[in-house]
């Protein structure tokens, strides 16, 4: 019962991740091919780096073909519908804060189940969370968006690290899954509205005088 929902949440969260995905595309005027690999890439390329990092293959989204069609269809869906979208930013950004918790509590969840160390686990749920988006950003000919802006990694990174301790306890693993979903979409969510960022380095003059 708890895999099926864990499934239903995972493609819930894919569905999500390809929607922006294929905003960014729509937003770089790509063509129809474009918005759907970048749907595809943000939607389920996270899980796929985490998946061949840690060797558990094939990965997931080969394994179970509606993962990628759920991206391509949603994609498509964009493709023609972005106009309808604009006033509609929020609900968008609110949306991937929820994909970011799921993806985040899964990452984290199959980073033990594979008994990888604290370090592995917290960075399996963050790969799974943002690493398609980097991918994205890397495909943009951008810096990647979570390393110049936003409190989006640092999010994941303290739920993954919330699993860890709540793996520690006796607490039964579906509890477990849920309080770190929710607790990364609350810090996302709380980041958003009270506009929390890292501090960024500031540009100095390295120069030296000879």
């Amino acid at each position: 019962m708890f895999e099926k929902l864990i499934f239903y949440f995972d493609l819930a969260g894919t569905v999500i991740f390809a929607v922006t995905g294929a905003v960014s595309a729509v937003k770089l005027r790509l063509d129809i091919l474009g918005v759907i690999v970048f749907g595809c890439t943000v939607g389920v390329g996270g899980g796929m780096l985490r998946d061949s990092l840690i060797g558990a293959t094939p990965v997931a989204a080969l394994q179970n073909e509606v993962y990628l069609i759920s991206c391509i269809t949603v994609s498509l869906l964009i493709f023609f519908i972005s106009p309808l979208l604009e006033h509609h930013k929020e609900i968008i950004i609110f949306c991937d804060a929820f994909g970011l918790g799921v993806f985040t509590a899964i990452g984290a969840a199959k980073g033990m189940q594979y008994d990888l160390g604290p370090a592995g686990i917290m960075l399996c749920g963050t790969l799974s969370a943002v690493g398609g988006g980097i991918l994205r950003d890397v495909m943009a000919r951008r810096i990647p968006a979570v390393l110049i802006s936003d409190f989006y990694a640092t999010a994941s990174l303290i739920g993954g690290g919330i699993y860890i301790l709540l793996g520690k306890t006796s607490m039964p693993v579906s509890a477990r899954f849920a309080a770190v979903a929710l607790s990364v979409i609350l810090i996302r969510v709380l980041a958003i509205h009270f506009r929390l960022q890292l501090p960024g380095s500031r540009k100095k003059n390295l120069s030296k005088r000879t």
